[in-house]
């Protein structure tokens, strides 16, 4: 890797102003989201909205502690079914697409990429420390286009003043150019005119995939959004598509079967394929064997 490759390497960054009115944090998944794509051989439209959920759920996951994670199911009535994305702290990174290979008929000029996922929900779970069950919140997508549901959510949900920008662009050969994005949110207790401020400054400036293309790297980001405001960093981090899926896991998913949907399956090996990461695992005829013997021990 090229000391460039390095500098520009997929991170994320937070900042807080100086006088604590709002935090910020970038976050640059170019890398990240490639590899997503491959992993799931991605229609176009699916790229650019995982690359939205996953970058948005990276986001939402650096308010969070060493392990802890977000995940964001995205399920609408459109081509592509549901998203699912989810990040942890550490910079972790997952997700996939119900449909993958879903596509637009763009022939027709009232068609937008939010006919995607068109009508549905938005469902958040944090999954923290010291606590049996996750925090779960359900709201309407209010168009579909991950964006402006990721600001509702955090609108009505989360009720705190933010500004969210998430940004996707491909090549001509339908590869990921560039991908990252923004949050800002308010302080407790502090003033509502920064925040007005700082929704303007968002709001003009250029996509972040065309700032990352002009090597505008995450700190010169943080910087541009937060003007007129002086902030400070506070953390650093790499993030990487990441999964944990490992063949104990696959086959404790097996053994969560009935004794009837096993002994179906017994005297033949299985493939069994990660929704994650596309990962397979075939699990031995004789590792069947043993996991229908251990259901059955478990009837009597």
């Amino acid at each position: 890797m090229s000391l460039k490759s390095f500098q520009f390497k997929d991170r994320l960054i937070k900042g807080i102003d100086v006088k604590g009115q709002f935090k910020i944090s970038v976050v640059k998944t170019t890398d990240v989201i490639q590899t997503a794509k491959e992993n799931h051989k991605l229609s176009l439209l699916n790229t650019v909205l995982l690359g939205r959920a996953m970058t948005s759920a990276m986001l939402l996951a650096s308010e969070l502690k060493g392990e802890e994670r977000i995940k964001m199911r995205f399920e609408g009535n459109g081509p592509v079914g549901i998203i699912s994305a989810e990040a942890n702290r550490v910079g972790e990174m997952r997700g996939y697409v119900q449909h993958p290979k879903a596509v637009l008929d763009y022939k027709h000029p009232e068609v937008e990429i939010s006919d995607g996922l068109g009508i549905g929900l938005l469902t958040v779970s944090k999954i923290l420390y010291n606590e049996a069950e996750p925090r779960t919140s359900t709201i309407q997508l209010v168009k579909g286009d991950i964006i402006s549901d990721v600001a509702h959510f955090l609108a009505q949900s989360e009720q705190v003043l933010s500004a969210v920008l998430l940004d996707v662009s491909l090549d001509d050969d339908g590869n990921v150019k560039q991908s990252g994005g923004l949050l800002i949110q308010r302080m407790p207790e502090a003033e509502e005119d920064p925040m007005a401020a700082l929704q303007e400054t968002v709001s003009e400036l250029p996509p972040i995939a065309d700032l990352l293309e002009d090597e505008k790297y995450i700190d010169d980001i943080m910087h541009l959004a937060a003007k007129p405001f002086e902030v400070k960093e506070l953390d650093r981090q790499p993030v990487d598509f990441f999964c944990r899926c490992s063949p104990k896991k696959f086959k404790n998913a097996l053994s969560m079967l009935s004794y009837e949907e096993l002994k179906d399956m017994e005297g033949e090996s299985q493939e069994v394929v990660c929704h994650y990461c596309g990962s397979r695992l075939t699990v031995s005829e004789s590792e069947i064997h043993q996991i229908v013997k251990t259901a059955k021990a478990k009837l009597n």
